[in-house]
């Protein structure tokens, strides 16, 4: 089975040199195997917390069930490497969890630099945010500095003397992937001071842009995983591009595809927020190819009733056709189907295995 994966490809005529200045930039030099949570500060070399919060790293080095790819907010294998560091961005109380990294060397001014990671939400959380941002400081933070709070949103003015600026996505989407790498990236200018940076929400609760995805907890939270963290010059060396074309693969017919974002509250089948860009992106693709069509399918893990399963397929795979057709598919090139728990991709004895059958697939036809 695939999963919808729309990749554009620019190739230019110019050479681009990168040097990555953030040391241990996936968390891999551990000065001692991170036994229980909450040992980030104590365990990765090159990195700190700049407040009291108790930021974990996740590494493959132990058998305890705190780390590796399976750990107490749910299951993922690192971007790269052994480890990866985890984060609370929102709770119902405030509370906040940051990484701080350090740089090889102080940015030049008037220079450009790029900066990426990766991001990932667990499992269990409740909501999917788009308020994640990077504080770039002079100094490197220090937790419950001053009237700072020690373990809830930092306030960047109050939490160092030095010069900082705080950095965001430019995309208005929400990070909400659960089972793959989001790429968070964005390119600045240096100002001559830039030695140290945070990463994590520096936004209190009524700020804080929020969506809620399915979870299977009852707490209210946002916990993302982080890796492969970067920060590089930006050189170039004759910018003319070449004339190559840009691409979009084609998507196959008559191959399953899975959604990786259309999602629903528990038991529910309207449509989230955090679906519509996915769709769009489909219907897109349709509206091209006005000679194909369409068939959407519904699945449940085999948890609750099977009449119940079969009915919430059926629903779920129906807003998914109908969202389409609102958008002006014709609805005799759709056809939506719900197959319950009764095809199965993974078993349903563990909670990542139902949560891969919990799922919304497609196939495009060749009429």
């Amino acid at each position: 089975m695939k999963q919808l994966t729309i990749i554009y490809i620019l190739i230019f005529g110019n050479v681009l040199i990168s040097q990555n200045l953030v040391l241990n930039s996936s968390f891999e030099v551990n000065n001692e195997c991170p036994w229980h949570i909450g040992a980030f500060a104590s365990s990765v070399s090159d990195w700190s917390i700049p407040n009291m919060g108790s930021t974990d790293v996740f590494s493959g080095c132990t058998e305890n069930k705190n780390t590796g790819v399976k750990n107490y907010n749910g299951y993922q294998k690192a971007k790269s490497g052994d480890a990866y560091a985890g984060v609370y961005v929102y709770t119902d109380k405030n509370y906040r969890e940051y990484i701080q990294g350090t740089l090889s060397q102080t940015l030049k001014q008037g220079e450009k630099y790029k900066m990426t990671f990766y991001l990932s939400l667990a499992d269990k959380s409740s909501y999917a945010l788009k308020d994640i941002q990077v504080l770039i400081t002079e100094e490197q933070l220090k937790p419950c500095y001053k009237s700072n709070n020690c373990e809830k949103a930092i306030k960047p003015s109050k939490s160092t003397k030095g010069e900082f600026k705080i950095y965001s996505n430019s995309e208005d989407i929400y990070f909400s992937d659960k089972k793959s790498w989001m790429e968070y990236a964005f390119e600045f200018t240096a100002e001559g001071y830039e030695n140290y940076f945070s990463i994590g929400n520096f936004y209190r609760n009524p700020k804080t842009k929020k969506q809620k995805v399915l979870s299977t907890s009852t707490l209210f939270f946002s916990y993302y995983y982080i890796d492969d963290v970067s920060i590089e010059p930006i050189e170039k060396r004759g910018v003319k591009p070449s004339l190559e074309v840009i691409e979009k693969p084609q998507i196959k017919v008559n191959e399953i595809y899975r959604f990786n974002n259309v999602l629903f509250d528990f038991d529910k089948s309207e449509l989230l927020e955090v679906s519509i860009h996915e769709l769009d992106e489909l219907y897109g693709y349709l509206k091209e190819n006005s000679d194909l069509s369409i068939e959407i399918y519904g699945h449940t893990d085999n948890v609750g009733l099977n009449k119940r399963n079969k009915e919430l397929s059926k629903e779920r795979a129906k807003a998914v056709a109908d969202y389409l057709i609102s958008q002006g598919l014709d609805m005799s090139r759709i056809q939506s189907i719900g197959f319950g728990s009764s095809k199965p991709v993974s078993t349903n004895e563990t909670e990542e295995g139902r949560q891969q059958n919990r799922r919304v697939e497609f196939k495009i036809i060749d009429n």
